[in-house]
C-alpha cells in the first residue's frame, strides 16, 4: 500500500469537468517546488526518484527539504488550488487525479502513481481497453536502422488502431511517434517536464501534431522544466500506460531499460527488436533478449503478442483477398458493408475490439483497406 500523500485531507473531484482535487494538486506542485532538491539528493546518493515519489507529503518534505523544510511547509500551507487550476486551463490542459474521473487505471498499479496527471490533448486516449496501447522506446542516438525500425513499428501499430506511447525524445521516440501519425494513428507523448514545455525544442511541430490527434501528458505542473531525475521517473508512466513495451536499440545503461524494468514489475510484456551484436547502440536491448524478452521482427509480431490472433506475416503485400485468413476476410467484408471505425465494425460483426484492430492493421498493410483522417476504414480499389 502506498503512503498517504494528502496529510489525511478529504479528496473529492473539484474544479472544471471533475478535475484533480486540491490535495493532489498541492502534492504535485510541492514536488515541483522540491524538484531541484530532489535532483541534488539523487545525484549525491545515486538513488531513484521512485523511492521519494512514493513517500507521503510530510515524509517527502523531511527526506528532501533539508534547509528548505520550513519553506516547503510554508509553500504547502499557502498553496492556492484555484490559481493552479486556472494555470492548467490557461495552457489548454486538464488535471486528473485518482479521486476523479479520467485518471488512467494503469497508473494506479504503480507503487508511486502520479498525484496528478496533466493532459494536453484528448484524455480519452489514455484509458482504453486492453491491448490498445504499446510503448516504443529506445536510444536518443539511434542508428539509421533503429530509426527506420521505430518508424515502421509506429506506423504499423498506428494503422491497427493501437496508440503508440513514447517520450518525444530524439531518436527512437520521435521516429515511433512520426510513424503512428503517418498512419493517422494516435500518439501519446509522456514528458519529463510540464505538459506545456516542449523538450527538445526542435520537436515543437511534432508536439503540436500529437496534441491534436493524441495526448501529451506529464506528472509535473505547467511551466516546470525537465531535470535529470524526471526522465527515469517519467519512464514508469510510459510503462503503466502501455499494454506492452517494445525496445528498439538501447545501449547499456539506457533509460529505455528503466522503462522495460518498470513494465516487468507491472506484469507487462517486454518485447525487443534484435540489433547488431557488434554495435554499442544495441548492447542493452540485446541483453534483454538474452534475459527472455519477446523477439519481435515487425508490427505484426507485436499485434500477435497483444491479441494472440496468430496472424501470418504481412511481408507479402501482394496477397489477394482470397488468401486472407477467415477473420481477416470477415473484417474486410465488414468494411465493405459499412465504412466506419474499428469499434463500429467490431460491433456490426459481433467481434471484440482486439482481433478487429489486428485484422484491420494487417489489411491496411496489405493495401486492402485505408483509413481517413477521421479514423474511418474503407475498402481500397485494389
Amino acid at each position: 500500500m502506498t503512503a498517504d500523500r494528502t496529510k489525511g485531507a478529504a479528496c473529492s473531484p473539484e474544479g472544471p469537468q471533475g478535475g484533480a482535487c486540491s490535495p493532489c494538486l498541492r502534492r504535485s506542485h510541492l514536488i515541483a517546488f522540491l524538484a531541484p532538491r530532489i535532483q541534488g539528493l539523487l545525484s549525491r546518493r545515486h538513488g531513484r526518484a521512485s523511492v521519494l515519489l512514493g513517500l507521503g507529503e510530510e515524509e517527502l518534505i523531511k527526506a528532501v527539504g533539508g534547509s528548505r523544510q520550513e519553506a516547503a511547509h510554508r509553500y504547502a500551507a499557502s498553496f492556492d488550488a484555484e490559481a493552479a487550476r486556472r494555470r492548467v486551463e490557461d495552457v489548454g490542459a486538464r488535471a486528473l487525479c485518482a479521486h476523479g474521473s479520467g485518471y488512467p487505471t494503469g497508473l494506479t498499479r504503480l507503487a508511486d502513481p502520479p498525484a496528478v496527471l496533466y493532459v494536453v490533448g484528448e484524455p480519452g486516449r489514455l484509458d482504453t481497453e486492453e491491448g490498445s496501447s504499446v510503448a516504443i522506446v529506445g536510444s536518443r542516438r539511434s542508428t539509421p536502422y533503429g530509426l527506420e525500425v521505430a518508424h515502421e513499428f509506429g506506423r504499423g501499430l498506428g494503422a491497427a488502431g493501437v496508440s503508440v506511447v513514447s517520450g518525444l525524445a530524439l531518436g527512437v521516440d520521435a521516429a515511433a511517434h512520426r510513424g503512428a501519425l503517418a498512419a493517422n494513428g494516435a500518439a501519446i507523448a509522456v514528458l519529463a517536464c510540464g505538459p506545456d514545455v516542449v523538450y527538445p525544442r526542435l520537436h515543437r511541430p511534432l508536439y503540436e501534431r500529437i496534441r491534436r490527434v493524441g495526448a501529451v501528458v506529464s506528472e509535473l505542473p505547467p511551466g516546470q522544466p525537465a531535470l535529470r531525475w524526471s526522465f527515469p521517473a517519467r519512464n514508469r508512466i510510459m510503462a503503466a500506460l502501455a499494454d506492452l513495451v517494445v525496445v528498439v536499440e538501447a545501449a547499456e545503461g539506457s533509460g529505455s531499460l528503466y522503462t522495460s524494468a518498470f513494465a516487468e514489475q507491472l506484469g507487462r510484456e517486454v518485447a525487443d527488436v534484435p540489433g547488431r551484436i557488434t554495435g554499442r547502440a544495441s548492447t542493452g536491448s540485446n541483453q534483454l533478449l538474452r534475459d527472455g524478452a519477446t523477439v519481435v521482427l515487425g508490427p505484426q509480431d507485436v499485434l500477435d503478442a497483444l491479441f494472440g490472433v496468430g496472424q501470418r506475416s504481412a511481408a507479402d503485400a501482394d496477397l489477394p483477398a482470397a488468401a486472407l485468413e477467415p477473420r481477416e476476410l470477415q473484417v474486410l467484408q465488414g468494411v465493405e458493408a459499412a465504412r466506419g471505425g474499428a469499434d463500429a465494425i467490431g460491433r456490426d460483426l459481433g467481434l471484440s475490439a482486439g482481433p478487429v484492430r489486428a485484422a484491420l492493421g494487417r489489411l491496411e498493410m496489405l493495401g486492402l483497406v485505408a483509413r481517413d483522417s477521421f479514423g474511418l476504414y474503407e475498402r481500397t480499389a485494389r
